[in-house]
């Protein structure tokens, strides 16, 4: 039987994560980092977190907070609450940290966690990728993973929308 309790102790502030990453360094794990607002988790989510946590041996995923998916997604985003959001990824096997921030841009938690694999999805370039820069100068690497067609949290609200 699984500890279900447990998924809320992986909703975490970066002050929280510091001792857990320490600790990960210090028995040789390696670390990857991706975010996203995961407004409503469809299969394409599921297949890029799963594709980030086989990059290393944790995951830490970054969710932007209620303000920052409103800045960038509009007024009636989003659809779910931030701590609805990332308990969802918290109950994830595959996640092991969840971290709620602020900013338009994970660039700041990002130098803070310092990832060993930044994993991000989409048809990006490595120079268009907040942070990419900052984790290959320390040493890392950069994944970009494809993204599944059809499937987009856009989509999935308009696809509502027409059913009413």
């Amino acid at each position: 039987m699984k500890n279900t309790a447990f998924a809320p102790h992986k909703i975490i502030t970066l002050k929280q994560l510091q001792p857990f990453l320490a600790t990960a360094r210090l028995t040789g794990k390696t670390i990857a980092f991706t975010n996203g607002c995961y407004d409503i988790l469809h299969e394409g989510h599921i297949f890029s977190l799963s594709q980030a946590a086989s990059q290393a041996d944790i995951l830490i995923v970054g969710v932007n907070s209620d303000a920052s998916v409103r800045k960038l997604k509009g007024e009636g985003r989003p659809v779910n609450n931030q701590h609805s959001r990332s308990l969802i990824l918290a109950s994830l096997i595959i996640t092991d940290a969840v971290v709620i921030f602020d900013e338009d841009t994970p660039l700041s938690l990002i130098t803070s966690i310092k990832p060993d694999v930044l994993v991000k999805g989409g048809d990006y370039t490595i120079e268009q990728i907040v942070g990419a820069k900052e984790v290959i100068d320390n040493g890392g690497r950069v994944v970009i993973n494809p993204i599944i067609p059809n499937f987009s949290t856009t989509a999935i609200i308009d696809k509502i929308k027409q059913l009413n």
